[in-house]
């Protein structure tokens, strides 16, 4: 098969006169090599397309492209290591996102982006490891032990709130200073946990007990409720309006929602939130938001007589701004060290 052959089928080369071309004989020869070479070089080609198309080929099974988490970042790339720990980052904080006493896989899954396997598997895994708890058949919630949590993360986060009221009520010529966190066991609510009022009895200003407990935990009532309502999730937001107004409330509480609504929108635009005889007759105030990693942990609140402060200056906004912002300051994040 190597030679080339006449019509009659002998060997070109038997038949071929010496008196010829010495290309004429070789032509045959050096076309066959020419063929060869180009065989071997489309079997190189070939060869090489082949190895190619086997490079993509991993083991185990394709997978689909998916969408990203709502909560997962776009940028940047991440280990297969660190993926399952966002994964359960990420279905623990569904939890506080979505608000209500329980969940399914599923609405976790759509809010999260994650595949219902892969919710059900890291709640299953939570159960045992104390973070989640099944309520009713196929709904669960964080255990308690969460509050626990929360609770070590808070551990010295305000050591020195009172040095910052004391100067606040020096700032503002004796006005009554207070600090209200969320309240952790009562839903969405606030509780006073510092003040700063100097001498002055509580009860001789016209503050019985019953205001503390009642009208001032209202998210509704008050500068500082208002101040923490703008701030919180709107499905929160939702279950304190459709609380009714407390008894006790002052004359210039909001008891039409759609103006209360209004003035959270004002809040998040200035910082701070203005109360005239909201929670009490005769005393104005004047609130500003504590803020820890972008969440509303509770509010400042600076409270003077009507008589004496008919309108809050300017000099008060400030004061109670910056007393705020300390506080704030004082439940940051720090950089870890690889950060700094």
């Amino acid at each position: 098969m190597g030679h080339s052959t006449t019509a009659s089928g002998s060997p070109a080369s038997a038949t071929a006169p010496d008196s010829a071309s010495g290309t004429t004989v070789k032509a045959p020869g050096t076309t066959a090599k020419a063929q060869g070479t180009a065989g071997k070089a489309q079997g190189t080609a070939a060869k090489a397309a082949g190895s190619t198309a086997k490079a993509p080929r991993t083991t185990g099974h394709a997978k689909k492209p998916r969408q990203a988490p709502k909560g997962a970042s776009s940028t940047g790339s991440r280990t297969s290591g660190s993926g399952h720990a966002e994964r359960v980052f990420l279905v623990q904080t569904a939890f506080a996102e979505l608000g209500g006493s329980a969940h399914g896989p599923g609405e976790i899954a759509e809010f999260t982006g994650l595949d219902d396997s892969v919710v059900y598997r890291i709640l299953q895994s939570g159960i045992y490891q104390r973070i989640f708890e099944r309520v009713d058949r196929g709904l669960y919630r964080l255990r308690t032990s969460a509050a626990q949590l929360a609770f070590t993360a808070l551990d010295h986060r305000l050591d020195g709130a009172q040095t910052v009221l004391r100067d606040l009520r020096d700032a503002t010529d004796g006005g009554l200073a207070f600090l209200y966190m969320v309240a952790p066991f009562s839903g969405a609510q606030r509780q006073c946990v510092d003040m700063a009022v100097g001498d002055s009895d509580l009860a001789e200003l016209g503050m019985t007990p019953r205001d503390v407990l009642s009208v001032t935990r209202s998210l509704r009532t008050g500068a500082s409720g208002r101040t923490i309502l703008a701030y919180l999730p709107e499905v929160l937001q939702q279950r304190v309006l459709a609380e009714p107004v407390p008894d006790q409330a002052g004359p210039g509480v909001y008891r039409d929602n759609d103006a209360l609504v209004a003035s959270l929108a004002e809040v998040r635009d200035l910082g701070h939130a203005l109360g005239y005889e909201e929670c009490m007759a005769g005393w104005n105030s004047c609130a500003a938001p504590i803020m820890w990693d972008g969440s509303i942990m509770g509010a400042v609140l600076l409270l003077k007589l009507k008589s004496v402060m008919p309108v809050a200056p300017e000099s008060v906004i400030e004061a109670t701004k910056e007393a705020a912002a300390v506080l704030s300051r004082y439940g940051a994040a720090r950089p870890s060290a690889d950060q700094a």
